[in-house]
């Protein structure tokens, strides 16, 4: 690359750019402040010219070659301390590489690290390299962008050379392999190539031969997509086009899904304060052992499914409360935990055998504390049961099922990449509540890793994927077990 290695012909260039969320300041005692989305950064004591030529970065991408500000030992000067602060800043860093034609950058690095390295370095005479197996390609922005799980870098590839050689390089080959095939000039290939391995997409065999994922042995027990969710739902950033959809950017989903059309079943509501005469103790229902799910044939009632989703799941009050950053927003207070009460869950009720609820799926309103029938289609409902069934391990269908179900935008307008995660965080605390409002009433409350594809989105008319399926539980009596509520 001619900024940095001058022997080679001057067919690239490399760029150096900061992240659009990136902003300068420099404060009354000259002391320049740096706000960047991993936080703020200070450097005290900076050279003039190099402030000069942090703002020049800020403008957009740009060679080290156009930011020297003096000759012989000045400009040595310049350029260490200049890249130092780039060093500190290297979360904010965007390299790119682009052509000598003036057409702008080929492909550009951007970092998804707070402290990325990018340690770009001529390969090797004939080493073979390939793409790492957690490589992705994916339209974003009007780009293609390739980024890995185990990559500090997400890469844009912005203009056919990049595009055709990062595809090229499924299977391992050689840069001179690659210039064959793609048509690229060997010194370009070069140069996309050690960008590519700079940044973490593409490995790079040893000396004989073997290739090693980045991140060592412990990357052979994750899948592509679980380590890429892993990844990504560790940050709160939001996704690249916050206004693709109906929904304009910040405004707030509704509290409650809308209310199924037909009618609704009022359920039982029991008084808290009488509830707790006949409970066990929290510290009773924590040290009982979990057992595996068994499924009885007795039926229950629809008061015991009354009180069981107004202990667990109702609606007790609305009113205002925080979101991260200092914002504030209508919601409601329910029995189990949710980040910022954003309460994006909705339970559904597959009746099986219930004295006074016909069989059917139901959708809960729990603020209205209400069965909504949302499919009468008994096929449907003992697919689903049977679904449960096998997940249990039993040879019985379950008294009832719920089926817990997510709508994204609720909690996607507050915590943006992270909320996937975040919901089956709260998918888990709803499932303990479940589990303990059960034991409490005599009955049994078992999470079932359920196979269920699209089945469940299917037969809950979900309009997917503004609202997925996320979770089961089967809801039934232990067997031979006594039962607190009638």
């Amino acid at each position: 690359m001619v900024a940095e290695n001058s022997h080679k012909q001057a067919e690239t260039v490399w760029l150096w750019s900061f992240t659009e969320d990136t902003l300068l300041e420099t404060d009354d005692e000259g002391t320049l402040v740096a706000i960047t989305w991993w936080g703020e950064y200070e450097f005290r004591g900076t050279a003039t010219g190099v402030q000069e030529s942090l703002a020049r970065l800020a403008l957009g991408p740009v060679s080290m070659a156009n930011l020297v500000a003096a000759d012989g030992a000045g400009a040595e000067a310049w350029r260490l301390s200049l890249r130092r602060v780039l060093t500190r800043l290297s979360g904010s860093v965007v390299h790119s590489l682009a052509l000598n034609d003036g057409r702008g950058p080929v492909l550009s690095a951007i970092p998804v690290a707070q402290s990325p390295a990018f340690r770009a370095g001529p390969l090797p005479a004939g080493r073979r390299v390939r793409l790492s197996r957690f490589a992705a390609l994916r339209a974003d922005g009007g780009v293609l962008l390739a980024e890995s799980p185990v990559a500090p870098y997400k890469v844009a590839l912005l203009r056919p050379p990049a595009v055709l050689l990062a595809s090229s390089l499924a299977a391992p080959t050689t840069v001179d392999g690659l210039a064959a095939v793609t048509g690229v000039a060997t010194a370009v290939v070069a140069d996309v190539v050690e960008f590519l391995v700079a940044a973490g997409l593409v490995l790079l065999a040893d000396a004989q031969g073997h290739f090693t994922e980045y991140g060592g042995p412990g990357t052979a027990d994750w899948s592509h997509d679980d380590l890429m969710f892993h990844a990504r739902s560790r940050t709160w950033q939001m996704p690249s086009s916050p206004g693709d959809g109906d929904r304009p950017p910040g405004a707030e989903p509704p509290m409650l899904k809308p209310a199924a059309g037909g009618p609704a079943v009022p359920l039982h509501r029991p008084e808290p304060a009488a509830l707790t005469a006949g409970d066990s103790t929290l510290t009773a229902l924590l040290e009982t052992d979990h057992v595996c799910p068994a499924v009885s044939d007795r039926g229950l009632s629809a008061r015991q499914i009354g009180e069981f989703l107004f202990r667990a799941a109702r609606v007790r009050s609305i009113g205002a409360t925080g979101l991260p950053g200092g914002r504030s927003h209508q919601a409601t207070q329910r029995p189990y935990f949710s980040v910022a009460c954003l309460y994006e869950l909705e339970i559904y009720v597959g009746v099986n055998r219930c004295a006074g609820l016909a069989r059917g799926i139901y959708h809960y309103n729990p603020l209205w504390h209400t069965l909504t029938l949302i499919n009468d289609d008994t096929v449907v409902l003992d697919g689903l049961l049977d679904m449960a069934m096998v997940a249990a391990g039993s040879h019985r269908r379950p008294a009832a099922l719920l089926t817990m179900t997510a709508r994204m935008s609720r909690i996607a307008w507050a915590l943006g990449g992270a909320a996937y995660a975040t919901t089956l965080l709260h998918l888990g605390a709803l499932q303990q509540v479940f589990s303990l409002v059960a034991r409490a009433m005599g009955l049994a409350a078992h999470a079932v890793p359920a196979d269920s594809g699209d089945r469940v989105d299917r037969a809950l008319k979900l309009a997917w994927p503004a609202e997925v399926s996320i979770g089961e539980c089967v809801l039934d009596f232990p067997p031979g077990g006594r039962v607190n509520s009638a």
